[in-house]
């Protein structure tokens, strides 16, 4: 699948080869290297206390070198002052469905139903400490092929239940986010405070499952409710 560049993504352009764990570290920070302020992630038009979306989404709740290492990795980060996520929180994010009030439960069956008939296979990824984007400290992901296999598997479902996916394939930049920057700052100062950490191992990421979430923002953090459950195969 040929990666488009979008200005709406970070990074805008995609690595060279989204196969290879180190060209999309390099390429990841490469694109952070050239930020130089980072804005307040929660400053998002459209967004309100009773927002309610549904995502699909990959989640972690039981991957214990993740939650660990990156425990660690913000206990030595606080001094930025960002939003934490907690250990219940880590997530990779797919795609927006839609606004909760808008579909309904039937759709949404339809839509398992119809992603569970193409026989989507679960495989292992890899979380690469650490890189930023201009509103968050965040984990690379390789390879990036399993992740967009699966998104344009979901996509299809997606056009098939009449429930489209908001962004294409093509324009998906898998990672896992550590933490939420939440005001405007020099991007330098990340840097400086996230680069001893890119000396850290991936941590393995076994996928086996993606969910349909209601999503909601509570004080500056993502909270969601699983709504639908899809097994791999």
């Amino acid at each position: 699948m040929m990666l488009a560049i979008d200005p709406r993504a970070f990074p805008p352009a995609p690595p060279s080869d989204p196969n290879d764990p180190g060209i999309i570290s390099a390429h990841d920070w490469d694109a952070f290297f050239a930020v130089d302020e980072m804005v307040n992630h929660w400053d998002r038009p459209g967004w309100t206390s009773t927002t309610r979306a549904y995502y699909w989404m990959l989640t972690f709740p039981d991957a214990i070198p993740l939650i660990g290492q990156a425990r660690h990795c913000q206990r030595e980060l606080r001094h930025l002052g960002f939003d934490e996520i907690d250990e219940d929180g880590f997530h990779l994010t797919l795609s927006r469905i839609g606004l909760a009030k808008e579909i309904s439960s039937q759709q949404l069956e339809r839509l398992v139903a119809n992603a569970f008939k193409r026989d989507i296979e679960r495989f292992t990824l890899q979380a690469i400490p650490l890189t930023a984007s201009r509103g968050a400290i965040r984990y690379s992901i390789a390879p990036w092929h399993p992740v967009l296999r699966l998104h344009a598997a979901l996509a299809a479902a997606g056009i098939e239940s009449r429930l489209p996916m908001d962004k294409p394939t093509t324009s998906l930049r898998p990672h896992v986010g550590l933490a939420y920057c939440n005001q405007t700052m020099p991007a330098r100062e990340v840097r400086t405070a996230i680069l001893p950490f890119r000396s850290l191992d991936a941590v393995e990421l076994n996928v086996h499952q993606a969910q349909i979430v209601e999503l909601r923002r509570e004080h500056r953090a993502y909270r969601w409710q699983v709504v639908h459950t899809l097994p791999l195969r």
